[in-house]
């Protein structure tokens, strides 16, 4: 089929009948009976839409497409039950495939060309027969809105005229909607300038608060963009110009100054663009810009001052005077204080503000607004008798000037309020502790005095308190705390002209709880008495954090007339007790102490400790000397024993291998070597080299055939000859030597019917390799 095909009713009708034998039982309906749907999708150039052919997928179906303004149907694809059919017209559309089960037509990039109608003619095999459904999608393709762009009529226009702003779109399927915004220089958004939605945007009347930046939105069923913004620079001004001074002051014709001072004038004209400043002093020019400053102004420098406001577009001016007074301004503010005089006698109430041209008046009021004395000129001093009535009272100074607006000062009297922190302090004995008095208020201020328990002022003894003493408060320290002097109230005084405040605090020193008994288990003596080993317990419970070893001599031993020792007693129960230990730790039970007299004998008592309390003491005793142990004597006299036995024997049997030739002895035949190499057999432990080497050198090569030809007798038991071998190699225990010499030749004949005349050879080997075997195992 080609590209150009015709597509109608009767050529599928056609089309059908030919296919008619490929299909068993296919009844072809009536044309009235054909179904009809329509529908109409939506896409988007560039991207992907799916047509829709039906719910499920029929027998035949054939795609067609028609462009608008058109009747004819050209072929897009088809299916006669053999696969899908794509046509080469379908590339205008994008990229065209149908969707997996099922007769949707998928189009992927979606182009321009594919707007228009797609007609779906399907065919279904049912069990009704055939069925013809004709479907109808009107496929309509939207193109997204390009970035818009704004032109403007007047770029600046002159505050009043009339200026119109376009935006223009490119590209973009209608209807498309505009929205306009402008976001002022310092503003944070935009805002929302008109309420129609045309690309045109007319203002008729233009102000200064036009001035900004402008975009338009524009957006249609796709998508929306807004443009670049644009700014819109109106041209106004300028308006009255307005003078600010710093530092600022008022006078009756104007503005003051402080001569001296460094005065800045600042004009101010909202203009566009900014406007020119030019300043003139009594109508003569002195300085071109915005703002002017004069450092160091003087009294020659009143006068009046204009600043003229000039915009350079509109060729427009402004102007403003304003008449500046200089004069001299006494420095800061005036203060005020009070002050005791003639040991609290007197009050005196000062206020002073000096300098100035023309200096300040002063004059002091009391609370209810009278007037005390007269006005003075910077300074001003009134003298008040001492009274407590005047207790939380306030006294004002006032200050005029021409500079400035009355300004005042003002005291109010206090008496003295002590208070404290603690009331009552409780401390163990032997610490340090303090006390605090707090000057809550006072005025004018005063010191604290501080007296102990006996009422004596605490400067008279620097050595047990310390004081730290500041305007508001004071500190009280008091060293080592002590139970029988310390215990007892203590005072805090403050006085000033309009009263006086004592406050006292008590003070408990608790002694700590006295620690447990202790008791001496073990005191003894180095071995060369000048060191001793003490080990304790205690008794009972209670709290302890160390101990104390004490001790004083009992017992002196002197030499008179040679080497004859008396013995001299030093008891004496006046003589003191010395510390030789402290602060032991209270976990431990035992301590050594060196660096003695021998000479002297010792006692010694221990003590517990808790904190500063002291237990009762031990009882009191004197060292022993150590016990006399033999046991390290034994032990060294059995090593060396066993030392010289061990040496006696290796000498022996040196000697014997050294001079073997020189001792008598019968030589060995093969049947004693066989006898000799099976004895050696039960005693497997026992290697022997000396014992092999003696053997070796016994042989002869003649014998050697003879021993290699001579098969092995059985050897008796090995546990009987094991006994009769340890027999011989202990004397102590050993029978007559004949006796167990027979008794070995007996166990021996009962296997062999010879005995040779060697075995007291092999017998002497045998009781030589034991005791060697003993002597090395032990």
């Amino acid at each position: 089929m080609g590209d150009g095909l015709t597509w109608n009713f009767q050529t599928l009708f056609k089309i059908l009948c030919v296919l008619t034998p490929l299909t068993i039982g296919l009844v072809i309906l009536d044309p009235e009976e054909v179904t009809y749907i329509e529908s109409q999708v939506k896409g988007v150039i560039g991207r992907s839409v799916v047509l829709e052919c039906g719910q499920s997928v029929p027998t035949i179906y054939i795609w067609g497409f028609t462009r608008p303004g058109f009747s004819d149907i050209r072929a897009v694809l088809y299916n006669y039950g053999m696969g899908d059919k794509l046509q080469k017209m379908a590339s205008m559309f994008g990229d065209v495939k149908v969707l997996s089960d099922s007769a949707a037509l998928v189009i992927d990039n979606l182009q321009l060309a594919a707007e228009g109608r797609f007609t779906c003619q399907s065919l279904y095999d049912t069990n009704d027969g055939a069925k013809l459904i004709y479907i109808f999608v009107d496929l309509h393709v939207l193109v997204p809105i390009t970035k818009p762009s704004i032109q403007m009529s007047i770029s600046a226009p002159v505050e009043g005229s009339a200026i119109s702003l376009l935006c223009s779109v490119e590209n973009g399927t209608g209807p498309l909607e505009y929205i306009w915004n402008r976001q002022a220089a310092l503003s944070t958004g935009p805002i929302n300038v008109s309420e129609t939605t045309e690309s045109l945007l007319n203002l008729t009347s233009v102000n200064r608060n036009h001035t900004g930046w402008y975009t338009c939105t524009a957006k249609n069923e796709v998508n929306e963009v807004t443009s670049d913004r644009v700014w819109l620079d109106v041209i106004y001004g300028p308006d009255q110009p307005a003078i600010n001074i710093t530092p600022y002051a008022l006078n009756s014709v104007g503005y003051a100054a402080i001569e001296q001072d460094t005065v800045s004038m600042t004009c101010s004209a909202s203009s566009n663009p900014p406007s020119q400043y030019i300043w003139f002093h009594n109508n003569s020019q002195i300085y071109t810009g915005q703002q002017f400053v004069i450092e160091r102004i003087a009294r020659s420098q009143t006068g009046s001052y204009m600043c003229l406001a000039y915009n350079t577009v509109l060729n427009a001016r402004t102007k403003t005077t304003i008449i500046l007074t200089v004069y001299l301004l006494p420095e800061g503010r005036p203060s005020c204080s009070a002050t005791a005089v003639k040991s609290l006698e007197y009050t005196m109430l000062s206020c002073n503000w000096e300098g100035g041209l023309p200096q300040a008046s002063l004059r002091w009021a009391n609370w209810r607004g009278n007037f005390l004395g007269k006005a003075e000129r910077s300074i001003n001093n009134q003298v008040l008798p001492s009274s407590p009535t005047y207790s939380g009272k306030e006294f004002i100074c006032q200050a005029t000037h021409p500079l400035s607006r009355s300004r005042a000062c003002s005291i109010r009297l206090e008496a003295p309020d002590l208070l404290t922190p603690r009331n009552s302090v409780t401390v163990f004995e032997g610490s340090d502790v303090y006390v605090t008095c707090i000057l809550k208020a006072a005025y004018p201020t005063s010191e604290i005095v501080w007296h102990n328990t006996r009422n004596e002022s605490v400067w008279l003894r620097p050595k047990k308190y310390l004081l730290h003493q500041e305007t508001s408060w004071s500190n009280l320290t008091i060293r080592e705390a002590d139970g029988d002097h310390d215990n007892g109230t203590y005072w805090c005084t403050a006085s000033n002209v309009v009263g006086s405040s004592r406050l006292s605090i008590q003070l408990l020193v608790n002694k700590y709880p006295t620690p447990p008994n202790v008791t001496i288990s073990k005191l003894l003596y180095g071995r060369q008495r000048t060191e001793v080993v003490l080990e304790w317990m205690t008794q009972g419970s209670g709290d302890l954090t160390g101990f104390m070893i004490q001790r004083r001599p009992a017992r002196r031993s002197l030499r008179v007339r040679g080497t004859t020792e008396v013995e001299q007693s030093m008891t004496d129960p006046y003589n003191p007790w010395q510390i030789v230990a402290s602060s032991i730790d209270p976990a431990i039970r035992g301590h050594k102490l060196g660096g003695m007299d021998p000479r002297v004998l010792y006692a010694f008592r221990i003590l517990a400790v808790n904190h500063k309390t002291t237990g009762y003491p031990s009882e009191v005793k004197t060292p022993a000397d150590p016990p006399f142990s033999a046991l390290p004597a034994v032990i060294g006299a059995a090593v060396a024993g066993m030392l010289i036995a061990v040496v006696g024997t290796v000498l022996v049997i040196q000697y014997i291998i050294r001079n073997r030739e020189s001792i008598p002895y019968r030589p060995m035949n093969c049947r004693s070597r066989l006898i000799f190499r099976r004895m050696l057999m039960l005693l497997p432990q026992l290697r022997v080299k000396t014992l092999w080497k003696t053997e070796n050198r016994l042989k002869r090569p003649a014998q050697v055939l003879q021993l290699r030809r001579f098969s092995p007798l059985r050897p008796p038991s090995n546990h009987r000859l094991l006994v009769l071998s340890k027999e011989i190699a202990q004397p102590q225990n050993q029978p007559a030597p004949e006796s167990l010499r027979w008794t070995l030749r007996k166990q021996w004949s009962s296997r062999s019917r010879r005995i040779d005349s060697n075995f007291d050879q092999v017998i002497l080997m045998l009781v030589l390799s034991e005791n060697m075997k003993g002597t090395l195992a032990h």
